[in-house]
């Protein structure tokens, strides 16, 4: 039991880092190539946080253990609303511009009820084993291209995102080592929680879904909490909540895309449970922003939603 955990942290220290240095390099190369800080940050906030889940969904569709993938989206997606948005609220109070209010959350909330979709075709239709085929891969990935069009509009009345963009600039043979060490980090660190995750569950006797909707979506949820709570540091609680958004729409549209692109993922039995979950967190997310006399998140409103997570990790833990 010791290795498999052994694992799993040294790949999530792994996953982190490696991102840490794909964002770093990549914000250097597109400085050099004098792209906009509108639009490196735009890409930092939202896919740079993205890629551990990204690099363990490719690794695990690869492995077979599409469990973890499936459970590691639906997961991540839950923890960045309850957990990573209730702790940064209960830091200080979230308000939110009206782009991120009647746009940005509308568009997760979107996200989720195309994932919904394409997941039921034996509901729907009556037809075969519920799978995230190729097809629903790729229509995954057009919703992505909608979103990157639009997403731009609703940067440009985000205060503080130029602010928020790394502002190193390195020689360019460190920018290219950078890139590559944060690629090569990410695909090992991923390697590795894929690995301890399936034997933890092996042997814990629990499915891959559940580890992937707790563990494994915890861990690579990180970089999401890590960039909120400096976002709210600094002042740009705007951001706190675009990442979290961001990251959600990137989760499903991208990473889903692109893993069922590659292989189709079998949907898991029970797992509309947990889609319901991130339905009414979005859902709930949006009518907060009107409780008050602003656009905001409030601190109660926080402390429901870690409650709320604690909960759904208890009920999962349970039910396993």
């Amino acid at each position: 039991m010791l290795l498999p955990v052994i694992y799993l942290i040294l790949g999530l220290v792994l996953l982190i880092k490696g991102a840490d240095f794909l964002v770093d390099g990549a914000v250097s190369i597109a400085r050099r190539l004098q792209i906009s800080d509108l639009v490196i940050g735009l890409t930092v906030v939202a896919f740079g946080t993205s890629t551990p889940e990204l690099f363990v969904n490719l690794l695990a569709s690869f492995k077979g253990t599409t469990g973890i993938a499936v459970g590691n989206i639906v997961g991540s997606n839950i923890a960045n609303i309850f957990l990573i948005l209730g702790v940064c609220a209960l830091i200080h109070p979230l308000s939110v511009s009206r782009g991120t209010v009647w746009k940005g959350i509308p568009f997760s909330l979107l996200a989720v009820i195309v994932l919904a979709i394409t997941t039921n075709d034996p509901l729907l239709d009556a037809t075969g084993p519920a799978v995230i085929s190729r097809g629903d891969g790729l229509v995954l990935l057009s919703f992505f291209i909608i979103f990157l069009y639009y997403s731009f509009d609703v940067a440009t009345e985000v205060p503080g995102l130029d602010s928020h963009t790394p502002a190193k600039k390195h020689r360019l043979s460190v920018s290219l080592l950078l890139t590559a060490g944060g690629l090569v980090s990410l695909s090992l660190g991923g390697k590795w929680i894929v690995d301890g995750a399936a034997a933890i569950a092996l042997q814990l006797g629990m499915s891959e879904v559940v580890v992937g909707l707790t563990i494994v979506a915890i861990g690579t949820s990180l970089p999401e909490l890590a960039t909120s709570a400096v976002a709210v540091r600094r002042g740009n609680v705007e951001i706190a909540v675009g990442n979290v958004v961001g990251s959600n729409i990137f989760n499903i549209f991208l990473v889903l895309g692109i893993s069922a692109t590659v292989k189709p993922l079998p949907f898991p039995a029970g797992g509309n449970l947990d889609i319901m979950v991130v339905i009414a967190a979005s859902l709930l997310l949006f009518l907060f922003m009107f409780t008050g006399l602003r656009r905001s998140l409030d601190r109660w409103e926080g402390a429901i939603f870690v409650i709320m997570y604690a909960a759904y990790i208890a009920y999962r833990v349970w039910a396993a």
